[in-house]
């Protein structure tokens, strides 16, 4: 444990996305909420919500040791453990910035927190910021699989092709994208973003190309070259090509792709409660195994 002067500042751009990357992937284990990806893809999958997002991060010295992303009534959090009282610091930033919310689900205004079952070390402040587990709705797991014993090669039916994705396959990539997580504010704008956000690369980013040209499934891989931690988010299947296989093939093929780029693990975190349990099925198939699980935390504003 080391004591520390920290300097708190707001989030000014790209700058400041790569500070919190940075972060994520010095605390990453296959049990982490956050992946370098996972701050890319999420920041800019949607145009034109950046004001709805306070962001503030908190330095020590010349490196980031905390940040918290603020959506509506929902709290990301980062926050190294070298720095015990970070975590309260951003619970504080939080309750003071970010407006609560009303859930259809319950009655009145709470906050909300999702942390992974392995950040231990964040509970002590949850618990002394007055948050309590949630116990109901859903929930996702966290799963890791060895990459350095290769794949099973990708089986795509016959018709279909599996290929990275170009410049020009953005307008059929957002478009099945959309249709596979109907609503999905994804727009071929939002998706040229995530195109040039790092660490984006177009040879991870796979589409299973249909007899009629359009995407049938997609899976986009990010890359920690630091950790050689691989991620899956997001992969799907538009609906008129579910229950083909599509899925399985598309993400054999990017983490083959992964594999070849340098990545010896990949993780990837469905869903795992029992309103939703295909994609959790999907990811076990393959070879992915349980490590961890998203717990949420919920407090009355």
């Amino acid at each position: 444990m080391t004591t520390a002067r920290f300097d708190r500042r707001p989030y000014a751009g790209a700058g400041d996305l790569r500070a919190m990357q940075d972060l994520a992937a010095r605390l990453w284990s296959p049990g982490s909420t956050w992946h370098v990806g996972d701050l890319a893809w999420e920041r800019f999958q949607h145009t034109g919500r950046e004001h709805e997002w306070p962001t503030m991060l908190w330095d020590a010295g010349d490196a980031t040791a905390a940040w918290g992303w603020a959506d509506s009534g929902h709290l990301g959090l980062a926050a190294d453990p070298r720095h015990p009282a970070l975590a309260g610091e951003v619970l504080g930033w939080f309750a003071a910035t970010a407006p609560a919310t009303a859930p259809a689900t319950a009655p009145g205004q709470v906050r909300t927190v999702t942390v992974s079952s392995t950040e231990t070390h964040l509970f002590p402040a949850l618990e002394r910021h007055g948050y309590r587990r949630a116990r109901d709705g859903p929930f996702f797991l966290h799963m890791v699989m060895d990459l350095d014993d290769g794949l099973p090669a990708p089986r795509p039916p016959a018709g279909y092709r599996l290929r990275a994705v170009g410049d020009a396959d953005v307008p059929r990539r957002a478009a099945a994208h959309r249709a596979a997580f109907h609503p999905s504010r994804v727009t071929e704008e939002s998706y040229h973003a995530v195109r040039r956000a790092w660490p984006y690369r177009p040879d991870l980013d796979w589409i299973a190309e249909a007899p009629d040209g359009s995407a049938a499934a997609f899976c986009l891989v990010w890359l920690d070259e630091a950790n050689g931690a691989a991620r899956i988010e997001p992969a799907g299947t538009a609906p008129g090509h579910r229950g083909r296989g599509l899925a399985r093939a598309v993400c054999l093929a990017a983490l083959d792709a992964a594999r070849r780029a340098g990545a010896r693990r990949a993780v990837v975190s469905p869903r795992g409660d029992d309103a939703y349990p295909a994609p959790a099925r999907l990811y076990r198939s393959l070879g992915f195994r349980e490590c961890a699980r998203s717990l949420g935390y919920r407090r009355s504003a």
